[in-house]
């Protein structure tokens, strides 16, 4: 039986503010159906850590940590931007977020426990650049396990993927010049934060690692398998990476609140199951996911469900949801033949 991790601390629910979107139920939720459905009791928990300072400095400038840490607000929250808040127990969160995907990536590397790892955390992370806390994120959990991976762990190529359905501008901004991580997402557009056009593809040494498949309101499933089949698969294969990340946010499905994508429960498990045989295929099964987006509580839990299931190898289980809307979706081809060819990936047929 594949030997699955997963993290948690009740800590993360102390990040708050009443009445915003990215809210603790959201954990809640999760951790109600992995428990009732069984899931959790064939998981193996693994113990957060506080990130340092010097963890996030991997990729955070000091100004931005200094900032969030010497934030002390009372009753009412400190807001960095219009979406974006710090309460009272925001850093402690935080640290506790970025330092339980660093503790998950380490004990997948240390192999004696685990192999991969659902990590159930929150603040999530993967707006907040190297200089700013934006889109609901205060630091980037997955870009500084990645760091990690590259600078301690002795690693030369890791691979992060974001299915979010907001573009992770500030994973992209991180790593736009690195070439020692692919950087793969799908997420709709136009919409929130902008950026991930077809064509933002890296420079420098990063040219190519940066890889968007950008989709228009209305795409579900056939169209993000189109992506992930068509364009990640063989993109990851041909990098060959030693370790994959995966940005996890549900709110692509079609009962989300936030966004236009259609994708179903079904979408995430075929897409997850996608990635889990890439990740045995390439780098040993070796696989950390990382919670982000996700603002339907049936959807984000069933959902997260899913994923979990194809990292234990079960078959997938159908959840009242359903398959959702009965509609055409969008024409992407023009989209994913682009891609295909900035990255060079039409000779990979």
């Amino acid at each position: 039986m594949p030997r699955v991790g997963y993290v948690y601390d009740p800590v993360y629910l102390e990040h708050d503010y009443p009445g915003h979107p990215e809210r603790p139920d959201r954990l809640r939720a999760i951790m109600s159906h992995l428990k009732r459905s069984g899931l959790l009791a064939k998981m193996t928990e693994v113990a957060p850590r506080d990130a340092s300072v010097d963890d996030l400095a991997l990729v955070h400038d000091p100004i931005l940590i200094e900032r969030i840490a010497s934030l002390e607000p009372g009753i009412r929250p400190v807001w960095l931007d219009a979406d974006t808040y710090v309460s009272a127990r925001s850093y402690t969160a935080a640290l506790r977020s970025a330092g339980g995907v660093l503790a998950a990536v380490d004990a997948v590397m240390e192999g004696t426990v685990v192999d991969s790892a659902f990590c159930f955390v929150r603040p999530p992370g993967h707006h907040a650049t190297q200089t700013q806390a934006m889109g609901f994120c205060l630091f980037n959990n997955v870009a500084v396990a990645a760091a990690h991976l590259l600078e301690r762990r002795g690693l030369e190529r890791v691979a992060i993927v974001d299915f979010d359905v907001h573009h992770g501008n500030g994973t992209q901004d991180i790593f736009y010049s690195d070439g020692r991580v692919l950087y793969f997402s799908t997420h709709q557009f136009p919409h929130y934060p902008g950026t991930g056009r077809v064509e933002e593809a890296g420079e420098g040494a990063g040219t190519g690692r940066i890889i968007n498949v950008p989709l228009p309101a209305g795409a579900g499933d056939g169209e993000a398998l189109r992506a992930y089949q068509d364009v990640c698969a063989p993109a990851l294969r041909r990098f060959a990476p030693q370790f994959i990340l995966v940005s996890a946010g549900f709110d692509a499905h079609f009962a989300d609140p936030l966004a236009h994508l259609l994708f179903s429960t079904g979408g995430y498990y075929a897409i997850g199951a996608l990635l889990k045989e890439l990740a045995d295929d390439l780098c040993q099964g070796r696989m950390v996911y990382a919670q982000e987006g996700g603002y339907d509580l049936d959807a984000i839990s069933w959902s997260a469900g899913a994923c979990v299931r194809t990292l234990l190898g079960e078959v997938f289980s159908e959840d009242p949801l359903g398959s959702g809307p009965a509609v055409r979706g969008p024409d992407i081809e023009s989209v994913i033949s682009t891609a295909r060819a900035i990255h060079g990936l039409n000779s990979q047929d």
